[in-house]
């Protein structure tokens, strides 16, 4: 199985693209993760969020593998523990198809793409930063995968 994940945003900071190559590096054994950025819509005075959303909907959809399992990072997802997510992940390797994870941009993920979703992830009720998202959802990937394998990394 490999993993792609799908993120509106681009030019990560520094700090972001250094700790996401790690985590990736760290995963490449396990679970290869791939990194999508897609171009955000436009947004600003007199721009129309709703379409932004739309247009970045529809860019996150075409950036999906074929017959992936799809999980949109989402508030309103399923929260899960490091040991849930473990179990998660051993269930969608199971189903032998690739994962993709997908984060969306300012305003969410447009309807169309949450309706793609087998399901929705939540990393809980605080507001974080996009870019930040996708350091903290690798590294729980990783965690996840190190799990699995009986590997020291989480010691809880």
């Amino acid at each position: 199985m490999k993993a792609r994940l799908v993120a509106v945003g681009e030019r990560a900071p520094g700090w972001v693209a250094d700790g996401f190559a790690e985590y990736r590096k760290r995963l490449s054994y396990w679970l290869p993760l791939d990194l999508v950025e897609i171009e955000p819509g436009l947004r600003g005075k007199g721009r129309d969020a709703v379409r932004a959303r739309q247009d970045e909907g529809a860019r996150v959809l075409a950036a999906l593998p074929r017959q992936a399992h799809v999980v949109a990072l989402d508030v309103e997802g399923r929260a899960h523990s490091s040991e849930d997510l473990a179990r998660r992940l051993e269930h969608w390797r199971g189903q032998g198809r690739d994962l993709a994870v997908l984060i969306g941009g300012p305003e969410g993920h447009a309807p169309e793409v949450l309706a793609r979703a087998d399901e929705r992830w939540s990393l809980g009720p605080l507001t974080l930063p996009h870019m930040l998202v996708r350091l903290v959802a690798a590294e729980q990937l990783y965690r996840a995968a190190a799990m699995l394998a009986n590997h020291p990394y989480h010691r809880a």
